[in-house]
């Protein structure tokens, strides 16, 4: 493709405002590490909400949706929409605890919630599993779907693509640090909504295409546009409903929708002005999230299956893509290749938008765990922040660097979306249980760790998994292997100390029955560690939740039904969505102090 002069113009431009805002915050974000990860802990709500979902707003996610409708229909997201339980329970239980913690890290979390060796240990090996292998393998998906966009689009080689999309995007992050992230976040959100909605717009107008009546009618299309699976499919309905809803949601660590929050989720937690802050920025970003952002990239995979119906169709139209990387993934850049002059470099500013945003957030993120949790901790406790923040700077060039070599190793979005699943799985529970039961010891934790990942290695790449046996059972399988070996070290191993636990409870106030024990024992030794002024509004919160999630839901699929013309249906969802956001009212006023 050839760009055209106001396509260049507009590219620049958006370089310009993005670059002048990393220059702008670089002032003060160098200053401590508190301001060069947390932002001084000032944002508020809206602002750390627009910089969640532009973080998960990436290059690689319309590419994952293309890949999972082309493959599986729009029934098929409900492999991520499932997230959606896991994000209003952290919106309505764990936000606030979070920011209670007041942790810089919520890997330095494990040193408040346990105690010696086996903490430290946990501490400093998570930093490194998490900040260094997973982050750059999430990294590597984003920059294998630049890759794709750069060969499709603008017949950029791989190591083109590479070295200029990550080269702009470590420069701006090692200056601007998590406030220049979420500042430019900001802009970037809108940049990359318009550019989704006006692909979908050319996508859905294509002339083989024939407008939004065309498309719904073509015979390609007619069975793929179901919300629900097929019923009468008992495999289908199992590995893309049963099973997400009823294990995946609190079973899997995934980043960005980790249960009980984590992550550079909680990275925004933590950096928000209060608790209430911290609510209402989870709650806005899950709205964008799930209810606005799917459809114009759902309409760009339901078209691309009329003009690229298949991966042939694909390797004939672009020759030059190297034949490694050609899969289902592939066809929303090449849907792109259609957008006229000015849209088109709306669209690839928006794409280089979302790059930016998903990669500068994962490597401050990333620097984070290494800087704070293993560096400063343990290499070198008496670094001065100036020290600190210098680290933070080169380890956001090194983690840059192999996450664009690790990339020119992949093949496909869902490849890499199914690898990090199934190697989180069976951990989701232990992150939710450890608020609120003692019982749980960093030892439940390295045991979960380590026996989720060995055990996906186990089954899945050392092909140990019974052919006899349906796919859709292994990830159940290792969910329960996993849970079983991690409970039974908990009761083989001691509780954490007394200190340690009632400091915990004395900060947090998580309350409940799980923490009686606790609070007990401390009464009988003549300690108070129940501040009487503190809430137990955990039942609440899951009312709540469920309240949350019937409202997301009842909007994303009142979307779907307008679009796929059935006014009827989707007023009826409207509603549903306005009855849900009365009851999640009443609700969130117990939860929190007040709506914000």
């Amino acid at each position: 493709m050839t760009l055209a002069t106001i396509d260049i113009v507009i590219i620049i431009f958006f370089f310009s405002i993005t670059l002048a805002i990393g220059l702008y915050v670089s002032r003060t974000s160098g200053k401590s590490t508190d301001e060069f990860f947390l932002s001084g802990r000032s944002m508020p709500w809206w602002l750390l909400g627009m910089s969640m979902v532009a973080t998960t707003f990436s290059t690689d996610t319309p590419n994952l949706v293309t890949d999972i409708v082309r493959q599986h229909g729009v029934s098929g997201n409900w492999v991520w929409w499932v997230f959606l339980l896991t994000g209003m329970l952290t919106v309505f239980v764990y936000a606030k605890l979070w920011r209670k913690s007041a942790v810089t890290t919520d890997i330095e979390f494990y040193e408040l919630r346990y105690g010696g060796k086996p903490a430290r240990f946990l501490r400093g090996s998570r930093s490194v599993f998490l900040g260094l292998v997973f982050n750059v393998l999430a990294m590597s998906g984003v920059t294998l779907a630049a890759i794709k966009i750069g060969a499709v689009m603008l017949d950029l080689s791989p190591m083109q693509t590479v070295g200029l999309a990550a080269l702009v995007t470590v420069i701006f992050s090692s200056l601007g640090g998590f406030k220049g992230v979420v500042y430019t976040d900001f802009v970037l959100f809108f940049v990359a909504m318009i550019g989704s909605i006006g692909a979908a717009v050319v996508a859905v107008n294509h002339p083989d295409v024939g407008g939004l009546s065309g498309l719904l009618s073509h015979e390609q299309i007619v069975d793929k546009i179901s919300i629900l699976p097929e019923f009468s499919n008992r495999d289908i309905l199992i590995s893309l409903v049963i099973i997400p809803l009823a294990v995946q949601w609190w079973a899997a660590w995934y980043p960005g929708a980790e249960p009980g929050g984590g992550g550079y989720i909680a990275q925004r937690m933590l950096a928000s002005k209060n608790e209430n802050h911290a609510i209402g920025a989870t709650f806005f970003f899950n709205i964008l999230h799930y209810a606005l952002r799917p459809w114009p990239w759902i309409l760009v995979a339901l078209a691309s299956m009329i003009v690229f119906p298949d991966l042939e169709s694909l390797r004939t139209a672009f020759p030059n893509v190297e034949e490694s990387k050609i899969g289902n993934d592939l066809a929303y850049p090449a849907m792109l290749t259609f957008l006229p002059a000015g849209l088109l470099g709306l669209v690839l500013a928006a794409l280089i938008a979302a790059f930016m945003s998903t990669i500068s957030t994962h490597l401050n993120w990333g620097a984070s765990y290494l800087v704070n949790d293993f560096y400063r901790r343990f290499l070198h406790p008496e670094a001065t922040e100036k020290e600190c923040v210098a680290a933070g700077r080169v380890t956001t060039f090194l983690l840059m660097a192999l996450a664009a070599l690790t990339a020119l190793l992949m093949t496909n979005a869902l490849q890499i979306f199914d690898f990090i699943l199934m190697f989180g799985a069976g951990t989701g529970l232990i992150f939710l249980l450890r608020w609120f039961w003692w019982r749980i010891n960093a030892w439940s934790e390295i045991a979960a760790m380590f026996s989720s990942g060995l055990i996906s290695f186990f089954f899945v790449l050392g092909n140990a998994y019974p052919e006899s046996w349906p796919a859709y059972l292994r990830f159940p399988l290792i969910v329960l292997i996993t849970t079983i070996i991690w409970v039974t070290v908990t009761f083989l191993t001691q509780p954490e100390s007394k200190d340690t636990l009632r400091n915990f409870y004395k900060k947090i106030q998580p309350g409940g029955k799980g923490w009686q024990v606790v609070v007990d024992d401390a009464k009988k030794d003549g300690e108070n560690i129940v501040d009487p002024r503190a809430k137990w509004t955990l039942p609440t919160g899951i009312l709540a939740m469920f309240a949350g999630t019937i409202l997301v839901y009842a909007l994303l699929f009142a979307t779907g039904k307008l679009l796929f013309g059935q006014p009827g249906m989707a007023l009826l969802l409207f509603v549903i969505g306005l009855v849900a956001a009365w009851v999640l009212v009443r609700f969130w006023n117990k939860v929190g102090s007040e709506i914000i």
